[in-house]
C-alpha cells in the first residue's frame, strides 16, 4: 500500500501530471461557466430567438478559449497547433463553402429578424409555423403537422411572407351576381353581412370594390378586415353568411353555361350544356 501512495506521489510530483490536472481544471471550468451562461440567457430579457443565437454562440466561444488554454497547459505547443489548424481551417472552407453561407445568412437573418419563433410564414410556397431559428437553418412546422428544414442561404434569398406579422389581416371574397340584380342593392347588402359579422372589424371599414363585367356575371372583389388570430372563422362564416342574405334578397348567384347546336343547318336545334345542374327554382 505504502509503495503506491509514493509511486502516486512520484507521478504527482512529474511537471506532466501538474500540467494535465491543471488542464483538467480548465476544461471542467468551462463547462461549469458555459452552463451557467446558458442559465442565465434562458431567462434574459432577449427574444427567444435572438437568445437562442447568442446563447449557442458564447457556448462555442467559451470552450473553444478553454480548449486552447488547456492545450497549453497540457505542454501542447500552440504554434505548431496555429499551424496545422490554419491549412486544415483552409481545406475546410473550401469543403464548406455552403455551411459557411448558411452561418452568415443565419447573422443576417438575426439582425433582421423578418420572424420569429411561432410566426406563420410562406416560403417559396411552403407554409407553416416556425419553431427553430438556428445558425444554419430554420425549422417550420407545416399545418398539416411535418417538419421542414430551410437552410438560412435559402431564406435569406428566397421571397418570404410573414403572415402573422401585423395584428389584423384583410380577407378578399370574389362575388358575381347576375347581370339583372340591382347593383346598389347589392352593395347594401353586402355592407349590411359585414356590419352583422363580429369578426368584422369596422376600421378599417369593409371594401367592395368592382372587377369587371365577366362573361356571365358583374364581378366584385369583397374585402373585410379582422383580427389574426380570427382570419380562419371570419373566411368560414362570412361566405355562408352572404350566400344566405342573397338568397333571403332573391339575389342570383349566376354560373357560366355554353349553347351547343346540333342538327341540321336549316334547322338547328339547340341543347343546352350547363357547368353545373340548374337551380330547381
Amino acid at each position: 500500500m505504502s509503495e503506491m501512495v509514493a509511486r502516486l506521489e512520484g507521478f504527482w510530483a512529474m511537471p506532466m501530471a501538474q500540467s494535465l490536472a491543471s488542464a483538467a481544471v480548465v476544461v471542467v471550468l468551462g463547462f461549469v461557466l458555459a452552463k451557467l451562461v446558458n442559465r442565465r440567457l434562458r431567462v434574459g430579457g432577449l427574444k427567444s430567438q435572438t437568445r437562442l443565437l447568442v446563447r449557442r454562440f458564447l457556448t462555442t466561444v467559451i470552450l473553444a478559449i478553454t480548449g486552447v488554454w488547456a492545450l497549453s497547459l497540457a505542454g501542447v505547443d500552440m504554434a505548431v497547433l496555429l499551424g496545422t489548424a490554419g491549412f486544415v481551417t483552409v481545406a475546410v472552407g473550401f469543403a464548406a463553402q455552403t455551411s459557411v453561407s448558411n452561418l452568415i445568412s443565419g447573422v443576417f437573418l438575426m439582425t433582421e429578424q423578418p420572424f420569429k419563433i411561432g410566426d406563420a410564414i410562406e416560403v417559396d410556397g411552403t407554409r407553416g409555423e416556425v419553431i427553430v431559428i438556428d445558425l444554419m437553418s430554420v425549422k417550420l412546422r407545416t399545418f398539416d403537422n411535418l417538419l421542414v428544414r430551410i437552410p438560412n442561404e435559402m431564406m435569406l434569398k428566397a421571397k418570404l411572407t410573414n403572415i402573422t406579422h401585423f395584428e389584423i389581416r384583410r380577407y378578399d371574397l370574389s362575388v358575381g351576381v347576375a347581370y339583372k340584380e340591382d347593383l346598389a342593392r347589392v352593395r347594401e347588402i353586402m355592407l349590411e353581412v359585414a356590419d352583422n359579422n363580429p369578426l368584422c372589424l369596422q376600421e378599417p371599414a369593409p371594401l367592395i370594390l368592382f372587377l369587371g363585367f365577366g362573361d356571365s356575371a358583374v364581378n366584385y372583389q369583397f374585402s373585410v378586415w379582422v383580427k389574426r388570430e380570427s382570419y380562419l372563422a371570419l373566411r368560414n362564416s362570412i361566405a355562408e353568411e352572404l350566400k344566405s342574405a342573397f338568397d333571403a334578397a332573391g339575389v342570383e348567384i349566376p354560373f357560366p353555361h355554353r349553347t351547343i347546336y346540333t342538327g341540321s343547318r336549316t334547322t338547328p336545334l339547340p341543347v343546352r350544356v350547363l357547368d353545373r345542374p340548374e337551380d330547381p327554382r
